[in-house]
Formats: C-alpha cells, sequence, structure tokens
C-alpha cells in the first residue's frame, strides 16, 4: 500500500498515503491512527487527503475513462485475472492484514473476504462479456419492424464506490472489479476504521498492471466524502454501510441527479419450523448469527421457531454457541475475534440491557469480555419480543435473540414486521413449507436451510427491500448497475417516413386508420382500415410491405 515516511507526531508509527493517478499522494487533511481492535493500540497512521485532493482523484479517474472503456472486455479482462492472482499471491499477508485492522480471525479472512473476492473478479473477467452484449429487440409496431433496434449496455464514467469497515476486502473488490469490468474508472473511499485494506486494493491494481487513473483510492474524512459524492464528474455512487449515512448519501446525489445503488443492512431473520433438522439448524444459525463477530447486514440477528421444537433447538443452539472461542484473531485457534469498534460494542451492550430490562433472559454471554480490546462473548437471549430494541434495530454484533411462534404463518408476519428487508432464512425439510417460506419472506435473499453464503456466490444479487436499500450489487444485476442502457436503431430506407411532413387531409385520413387497422379488437374493423390504409399512395411510397409481409403476424 502507499507507504510514506513515519509520523514523528504519532510516535513513530509508520504513516500510509492514497493513490491517486498511478501516484502516492501525501494528504493535507490532517492524519488518522489506525488501531488494532483486539488489542486497543494504533500501530499505523493515514494522511487524509483535504477536498482539493479528492477532488483530483476524480479528475484522474475521469482523464483515464476513455481510453479504459475502448479497451474492450477481453484487455480488461485479463487485467482483472492478473488481479486475482496478485491477491492468491499475498493471501496470507492480507488475511493478517484483515484480521488486524478489522478484528475478524485471519481464517475466516481467507474464507468470507479473500476467496469470495477472487470468485467475483473471475466470474467478471470470463463472463461480462456475455452479460452485456447487444441484444436486438423486434418492434412491437408492425409499421417499425424494417428498423435494426438493439439495446447497448454501455459505461458510466467514474463510479465513486464508498465501503464498510465489516468487510473491507471483499466489499471494496467486489465493487471496484464490477465497475472495472463494465468499462468504468473507479474512485475508492474506504472506511476510516479499515482503510490500509483499500489502501492495499489500490496497490494490488498497480501491481497487476491497471493503468493509472483507472483505480484511484483516498483516504479522507467524511466532510471530504461528501463533497465527492456531490461532484458532478461522478457518473454513479455505490455505498454499503447504515441506513443513516445511507439517506445523506441520496440526498446529496440529488443535487446533481448523481444514481445510486445503497445497500444498507438489514435485521435478518431465520424462521425454524417444527420438521427441521434440529441440529442442522442451530449449528447454521449459530454460524449466520456469530461469524465476523456479528457485524455483517446478514447475520441472523433474529430467530423464529415453532413452539413444539423450540426448546431442543435453543438447547442446541447454547451447546454450539458456548464451544465458540473468542480470542486473537491472528490465532488460529480463534473462531470469533472482537467487535471492530468500540462504538459498535456500545451499540451491542445497550441492545441487550434493553432486552433485559423488558424480561429477556440470558441463556449466555451477555457482558463484556474484560481486558483489551472490543470483545463481547456470543450471547444468546430468549424471552424476547418485538418492543424490544434487539428485535426491531440493527445490533451488529454477537447476539442472536430467539422467539417462540405457534405457527409458520405468524413466524411469517413477526420476520416481515420490520423496516429491514435485506436476506431470511428458512430451515424446514418439507418441499411446500420451503415454498411457502421462499414466497413468504420479504427480502431480497431468501435461503432455505442455508443462510449468509450468498455474497460468496458471484452470480446471485446481493440486496434488499425496504430499508436495506436501493439497486442490486453481484451478478447480472449488479453488473448491470455499473452500465447505462442504451437504445439505438438504425434505419436503411432512401425514402421519408410515413409520418414525416407534410400532413395534409390525405395523412389525417391515413392517421385515422392507423389505431383501427392496427389495434381494433373486431378483426372486421381491423380489415377494413387495413385496407383503407393501403389503399394510400402515401403509406404504399413510404412503408416497407416486405417487412410487413415478413411479421405478419404482428398484424393479426
Amino acid at each position: 500500500m502507499a507507504s510514506l515516511a513515519e509520523s514523528p507526531r504519532s510516535g513513530g508509527l509508520p504513516r500510509h498515503g492514497s493513490l491517486v493517478g498511478g501516484r502516492e499522494v501525501a494528504g493535507r487533511g490532517g492524519a488518522r491512527t489506525v488501531v488494532d481492535p483486539a488489542g486497543g493500540a494504533a500501530f499505523a497512521e493515514v494522511s487524509l487527503l483535504d477536498a482539493q485532493q479528492a477532488a483530483e482523484a476524480v479528475a484522474a479517474a475521469r482523464q483515464a475513462f476513455p481510453a479504459w472503456a475502448a479497451l474492450g472486455y477481453a484487455p480488461r479482462g485479463r487485467l482483472l485475472l492478473r488481479l486475482g492472482q496478485a491477491i492468491v499471491d499475498e493471501g496470507d499477508a492480507l488475511a493478517a492484514l484483515i484480521a488486524r485492522e478489522q478484528g475478524k480471525p485471519a481464517a475466516e479472512a481467507h474464507l468470507a473476504e479473500i476467496v469470495p473476492a477472487l470468485a467475483a473478479l473471475k466470474h467478471l473477467a470470463l463472463g461480462a462479456e456475455d452479460a452485456l452484449r447487444e441484444e436486438s429487440v423486434d418492434s412491437a409496431v408492425p409499421l417499425l419492424v424494417h428498423k435494426d433496434a438493439r439495446l447497448m449496455h454501455v459505461p458510466i464514467g467514474v463510479v465513486l464506490v464508498i465501503t464498510p469497515w465489516n468487510y473491507p476486502f471483499a466489499i471494496s473488490l467486489s465493487g471496484v472489479a464490477t465497475a472495472l469490468a463494465a468499462g468504468n474508472t473507479v474512485v475508492l473511499k474506504p472506511a476510516p476504521a479499515t482503510t490500509l485494506i483499500g489502501l492495499r486494493i489500490g496497490e494490488l491494481c498497480r501491481r497487476a498492471g491497471i493503468p493509472d487513473g483507472v483505480v484511484n483510492v483516498v483516504a479522507a474524512d467524511d466532510a471530504v466524502a461528501g463533497a465527492l459524492v456531490e461532484d458532478p464528474r461522478v457518473g454513479k455512487v455505490v455505498f454499503t454501510g447504515s441506513v443513516a449515512t445511507g439517506r445523506k448519501i441520496m440526498a446529496a446525489a440529488a443535487r446533481n441527479l448523481t444514481p445510486v445503488v445503497l445497500e444498507l443492512g438489514g435485521k435478518d431473520a431465520a424462521v425454524v419450523c417444527r420438521d427441521a433438522d434440529l441440529d442442522r439448524a442451530a449449528r447454521g444459525i449459530v454460524w449466520g448469527a456469530f461469524m465476523n463477530a456479528g457485524q455483517t447486514c446478514a447475520s441472523v440477528e433474529r430467530v423464529y421457531v415453532e413452539q413444539p421444537v423450540a426448546e431442543a433447538f435453543v438447547a442446541r443452539v447454547v451447546d454450539e454457541a458456548r464451544r465458540l472461542r473468542v480470542g486473537d484473531p491472528a490465532s488460529p485457534e480463534t473462531d470469533m475475534g472482537p467487535l471492530t469498534l468500540e462504538r459498535q460494542r456500545r451499540v451491542v451492550e445497550e441492545h441487550v440491557q434493553d432486552a433485559v430490562a423488558r424480561g429477556a433472559k440470558v441463556l449466555l454471554g451477555g457482558a463484556r469480555t474484560e481486558g483489551p480490546g472490543w470483545f463481547y462473548p456470543p450471547t444468546v437471549l430468549v424471552g424476547v419480543d418485538h418492543t424490544m430494541r434487539v428485535m426491531r434495530e440493527e445490533t451488529f454484533g454477537p447476539v442472536l435473540p430467539i422467539m417462540a411462534v405457534s405457527s409458520v404463518d405468524e413466524a411469517l408476519a413477526l420476520a416481515n414486521d420490520s423496516e429491514y428487508g435485506l436476506t431470511a432464512s428458512g430451515w424446514t425439510r418439507d418441499p411446500e413449507t420451503a415454498r411457502r417460506l421462499q414466497e413468504g419472506l420479504n427480502a431480497g435473499v431468501v435461503t432455505i436451510n442455508d443462510c449468509l453464503y450468498t455474497f460468496g456466490e458471484p452470480t446471485a444479487p446481493w440486496g434488499g427491500v425496504k430499508h436495506s436499500g436501493v439497486g442490486r450489487v453481484h451478478g447480472l444485476a449488479g453488473l448491470r448497475e455499473m452500465t447505462q442502457l442504451k437504445y439505438v436503431s438504425r434505419d436503411t430506407g432512401r425514402g421519408p417516413m410515413l409520418w414525416w411532413y407534410p400532413y395534409g387531409p390525405a395523412f389525417a385520413r391515413v392517421a385515422s386508420s392507423a389505431g383501427p387497422a392496427l389495434y381494433a379488437r373486431s378483426a372486421w374493423s381491423r380489415l377494413r382500415h387495413m385496407a383503407r390504409l393501403l389503399g394510400s399512395a402515401r403509406v404504399r411510397a413510404r412503408v416497407s410491405f416486405r417487412a410487413l409481409l415478413k411479421h405478419a403476424d404482428r398484424l393479426f
């Protein structure tokens, strides 16, 4: 990553700068220390760009855009594959950096961040051209069937990618790669807490041979990020983060009518049916709740289990969660590391305390771990209901509240009683119940007998409904979000079209017959008006009868 001199002001910590136009840039906007969440100690410093420097990143991306867009899918794909190889070569070092700066165990960094990023790169490198290929469009209007019409997916220009701290490598790399595959250039603004990982992505892009200015990584504070969103040279903003920040992004983007994709989190529900494989459900849901210390927008944050199996299911969950080893994310023995931010641990504590005050019972965990770092243990709650914050607000931490319900219908009603709708899961062995859950759960992603995994599947679109966001990332839908749809048409005729000037009485009679001839429900009426059309010298001179005969089915 961009590495500048040591900072005497911060005790000799290594200082890192942004990547703008292929150059390492020292910021003029102050500095920010980088803290290890497992120990609470600073281990590096990032210099921050001021507004003018950040604007220069947009200018660099704008300047690089024409050549990158003109390069074509195959050359861009080869560079993306080279980027993938650079990531493979540095896999262990990347996992160690993720563990140190973000806090997830190194093994989890490999499987939840690096491998999904590699899968996305390969999928985009090999499949973008087919996915964005021109599509022929047949006219639905008989008088226009002679035209050659097509849909084109063209790059937008500069895409601003603003990414969160919970998956700082996978989300950032996926957003950058999707934009690049479609022919756009990028300004990446990583989260303040995980800026080093974002800067490493920029370095990897440069090492892979991606031209200067195509990928720019900016370390900047929130005020400068707002100015980037409002920059009229930005063609689209892709943001992953909180609902509150998403609203600000959308409002700022509206100043220039800049389109946005917003992935804003969730309060994801799991429904455990009475016929479920309880051992599988407990193991899957414990992983879905506590992976990355619960700091996942698709974490299982609510469970609704049918009453007849509730006691047995809860016992299995507690047994599974009790086995989790919490500790140093650099250790291969660790299952769960710390929370990334101290303020996020406070949110988790507030949710648990509110639930207990309202009658919930703590079966496991429930109090912060003493000592350095932002640790909080796996916590299981029962006796919960929808008056509690832990069942309505995004906790984003290692807390699993479980509520017993009388039926699948009640579970569906409660699961959908949320302002969020990102992902949901159902656990059942019955195909008909599975279909009810797939159709009934109001979320952008619904999985049966598994959870949380679909971000690692590059063909799966990712996004939600309600307050969980706008638009999609990943899959064909996510790739097409990185393009503008253009309708193009070519007419090879030599004469004027039927409806061009001049008008006059003869044309008025033709015009009045066009609607009935083409769309009247009565066959007799259509034939009578069609005869009037064909009797017009203007129609005979200006309409392609060869094309009409070729598409005669459109006339009846």
